[in-house]
Order: structure tokens, then sequence, then C-alpha cells
């Protein structure tokens, strides 16, 4: 088999990264000793919901592993490169060994590996397969993923005729859309509009969200509640009764509605929303057919009206003496 080949079987994917001479050598061996197995200290896979792994790990005491990990030497131990649920669950169902296929690689490709091996294969969430993309490509292009999260901005930008550079004809940038595009999960734009969001999300929000136990788009309606404790015992209450999109929504509007009506007033709101009271009551009065109260309206009419005269004379008084001042810089500067 090919080196090509043996990269294809590995990730699930046609040379995603395009690279001929960094392919990994791999081995058969049927097994090892799970106490010989190591973590890699990065590790795309951050949660392992418990009911699915113990699920599988019955499928395999039935069953046995039906696809062994992957792993590479590494010293006097051998580092796992891609399958750790399958691990994980080996360990729960009591196995000493566990069928292993083993390569030759540094540390990058056996990182890159790991990332596609688990968009591809594995059940990510949202927030998961968020985090997964931007590693692979911050692995890819070898920055950090902050840096990614900005491209992808710029990259946006620039597609929307918002910006003056033109990011999207860039190495980077290639190597972004080549990447969404063999992965074939979601497109860049898409990306960037439902799921860097995402990563702004309060971090209560962000562990559930990790962790599977709600969708990402109730998830950014929940966040709208900017007070920690009712947003957390809203988040709960979302989860225990397994609330639709439109109730979290309805709901949510209901409380944010509430929040306002008893949010203090400024004392400028305040005048404001006086005067328009007083102005309703006018309107609707039977006082215009008293002739005394008639008048004293009247004068407080004039009263007002003289007061937004002089509100409106010192604007004019304001801006023809910064005409005067400019026009007296200019003599100043022509002399």
């Amino acid at each position: 088999m090919s080196q090509k080949r043996e990269l294809e079987k590995l990730t699930g994917l046609d040379n995603l990264f395009g690279l001929e001479e960094e392919q990994p050598s791999s081995d058969f061996k049927s097994t090892l000793p799970i106490a010989e197995i190591t973590l890699p200290s990065s590790q795309p896979r951050r949660y392992f919901d418990p009911l699915k792994l113990q699920s599988l790990a019955d499928s395999i005491k039935q069953e046995g592993l039906l696809e062994p990990i992957v792993v590479r030497p590494v010293g006097e131990v051998h580092e796992l490169v891609a399958g750790e649920r399958r691990l994980k669950a080996c360990e729960i169902a009591g196995l000493i060994d566990i069928p292993v296929r083993i390569i030759e690689c540094d540390e990058k490709t056996a990182l890159r590996i790991g990332l596609v091996e688990n968009l591809q294969r594995e059940e990510l969430n949202a927030f998961e397969e968020t985090i997964g993309i931007l590693s692979l490509i911050s692995t890819e292009l070898e920055v950090e993923s902050n840096m990614v999260v900005s491209l992808l901005y710029q990259m946006n930008n620039d597609a929307k005729g918002n910006s003056n550079h033109n990011v999207m004809v860039s190495d980077e940038a290639q190597v972004i859309q080549r990447i969404f595009s063999q992965l074939g999960k979601i497109s860049w734009q898409s990306f960037v509009a439902n799921r860097l969001p995402l990563l702004k999300l309060p971090p209560d929000i962000q562990a559930v969200l990790e962790q599977g136990k709600i969708e990402y788009t109730k998830a950014q309606l929940i966040a709208r509640l900017k007070d920690d404790s009712k947003r957390q015992d809203f988040l709960n209450k979302a989860i225990e009764e397994n609330l639709s999109l439109s109730e979290i929504k309805e709901k949510i509007g209901d409380i944010l509605q509430t929040q306002d009506e008893k949010k203090p007033l400024s004392r400028k709101q305040e005048e404001k929303e006086k005067t328009d009271r007083i102005y309703k009551a006018l309107k609707k009065s039977k006082i215009w057919d008293d002739e005394k109260k008639l008048k004293k309206i009247n004068k407080l009419f004039a009263q007002i009206q003289e007061l937004l005269e002089e509100s409106n004379i010192d604007k004019v008084s304001s801006v023809e003496n910064s005409l005067v001042a400019d026009n007296g810089l200019e003599k100043e500067l022509d002399g």
C-alpha cells in the first residue's frame, strides 16, 4: 500500500493537506497493552458522553474492537494519534490489550491526523466541531487559533466588499477555503456567521454546548440573558424540560421585556416620559372648553415656545462663534 493511501485510510480524507513528502509510514501490530499508550498534550476531543462511552464499551465486550486505534512510537511508549473514544471505551470494558495501527510520523502530522479523524468519524457537537476546525486550520497555517478567527472575519468582510484588503487571494485564505471544501461539513461563510459567535458565548453556555446538552441555536438565545444567575437557572430549565427553540425564544423575550420595564429610568428619560403623558392627557382632556384654563395653557405654551426658541438661538450662536473662530484662525494662518 502506498504512503498516500495509508494516510487516506487513516483519516478518511483524500490527502486533505496535499503533503507528498510528509506522509506517515505504518506498520501493523495486532495489539498493545493499554498501559503503554499515552495521550498527547494536545487532544482534539474535550468531552465524551458517559452514556455513549458505556454503550460502546458494552459493544466492545460482545463484539470486540472492530477498528484499531492509531498510535506512534515516542521513546519507550506509544502515543495516541487517533481513537481516544475507542481507547476510553476499551478501558471501561476492562481490556488489557487493544488493537492498534502503529505509524511513524512527527508530532505535527499526528495532530493533523487526530483532528481530521475526529471531524470525519466521531459524532462531534457544533461547539466541538467549531473548535476542531479552528485547530485544524491553525495547525495547517502554523498560527494561533485567534489569528485564524481574525483571518476568517477579514475574508468575510472582503467577500462582502467591506474591505480594502484583497484577503481572499492570499495563500492563507486559499488554504482555508480548500480545507472547508474538502471537509464538506459547512461552508467557511456559514462557519463565520453561525459558528464563530459560539466562541463569544459565556463560559456556562459553552460548557453545556461542549457536553452536547443543548443545541447551539438555543444556546445563543439563552445567552441574551446577561444576569449570570438568571441565565444559569433558565439554562437548566431549558435542558431539563427540553424546551423547543420557539418556546425558548418566547420565554426569553418575556424575561427581557420584564427586565426593561423594571430598569430604572434616568432623569432625562423620566422627564421625556412625563412630557409624553401630559401631551396625551391634554389631547383627551375637556379643558379646551374652559376659557380660564385655556388662557393658562396658552400662557404655558408661550413660555415653552420661548424656551425652545432660546435653545435654537443658543445652537445658532454656538455655530456662528465656531465659524468666527475658524475664520480668525484662517486669517491668522494667512498672515
